[in-house]
């Protein structure tokens, strides 16, 4: 199986509509998806009103270019709506995925993709790593950290969105190796003994607070966020990665195939733009809409969603604190 081949098949025939409830509740859920047998507490995350995150900063983490737009493009419109900065860092050159005459070639137009990418969610800018597309796994992961605990301080990164450390049968290098050094970045950017030299040029210890981990296969899942206002403007970001993203020309393509045998599908129309729309929306990414009718939702991303420990002396100090005066005499 190729790795952009994450999709299924299946086309509902119909949707259910959204609800007045609370935005966030919580049920349980046996296993979360692909079958693990853990108890779980599923949080579902709705849109709130406002301008919540207002000052705060997310980094959508991403080994090659369509991969936060596949897995977590919902998610990172949805959090930069409700006020985060966004930035989306690419790790490997991507040199090996998509249509072109040469390497040379294939790099550039996923570079462009991928700029266009972060325009359309909305995020500030596009940072590029380059390495070695399939072969992140012969860098050293140290080196990878150093740069990523660098940006964290740099841009202040409050969230993260990156590939699950800990998803099970990961095949590709890239999203392994990739996640293993934004999960220990993830904690060391905090730190003051981790390169202090990055100290003397005015940067101060600064890491990421929680973490939106998404994988390809099964994960424990703990975190449901309905992307249900926000999934057209995902098949807008998703279309962008024309080169090698999971919908580029299909829908037409298939639209011209069908046309030739004398046949049509109505769900497709009469443009090729609404058919690369619909394909993508109603195919590609057929996964939201599966995953989402577990939790009475339309469409949703799913996440093994981890938070820094906070330090319980805080919470006590905040609800029992007393003024110094009051035991003076």
């Amino acid at each position: 199986m190729q790795r952009r081949n994450f999709f299924g098949t299946s086309l509902s025939a119909g949707f259910l509509q959204g609800t007045s409830e609370p935005q966030i509740d919580r049920e349980y859920q046996s296993g979360g998806t692909g079958g693990v047998g853990y108890q779980m507490p599923i949080t579902i995350e709705r849109k709130t009103s406002g301008k919540p995150h207002q000052g705060k900063v997310l980094a959508a983490i991403q080994p090659h270019c369509d991969d936060i737009p596949i897995f977590a493009g919902g998610t990172v419109l949805k959090l930069i709506d409700e006020g985060y900065t966004g930035y989306l860092i690419t790790l490997s050159n991507d040199s090996m995925a998509g249509a072109g005459p040469s390497i040379g070639d294939i790099v550039l137009k996923n570079e462009k993709d991928t700029v266009e990418v972060a325009k359309r969610l909305n995020c500030k800018e596009s940072i590029f790593l380059n390495y070695p597309n399939h072969n992140m796994d012969a860098w050293p992961i140290v080196e990878i950290r150093a740069r990523l605990i660098f940006l964290f301080r740099v841009l202040k990164v409050d969230t993260v969105l990156v590939y699950d450390p800990s998803s099970l049968y990961e095949r590709n290098p890239d999203h392994a190796v990739g996640a293993k050094a934004v999960e220990s970045a993830f904690w060391m950017a905090s730190s003051e003994w981790d390169y202090p030299e990055h100290f003397r040029a005015g940067l101060t210890p600064h890491g990421p607070k929680d973490a939106y981990y998404f994988a390809r296969g099964p994960q424990l899942v703990n975190r449901v966020v309905d992307i249900g206002g926000y999934i057209d403007g995902k098949v807008h970001a998703n279309l962008a990665n024309v080169t090698q993203g999971p919908a580029g020309n299909t829908g037409a393509k298939l639209k011209a195939r069908l046309a030739a045998q004398g046949k049509r599908l109505a769900i497709l129309g009469n443009d090729d733009e609404t058919a690369n729309r619909n394909y993508t929306k109603y195919f590609a990414l057929s996964r939201d809409r599966v995953r989402a009718k577990q939790h009475g939702l339309r469409y949703a991303e799913v996440f093994h969603y981890v938070s820094r420990d906070e330090n319980p002396i805080d919470e006590y100090i905040s609800q029992n604190v007393l003024p110094l005066q009051r035991f003076q005499r």
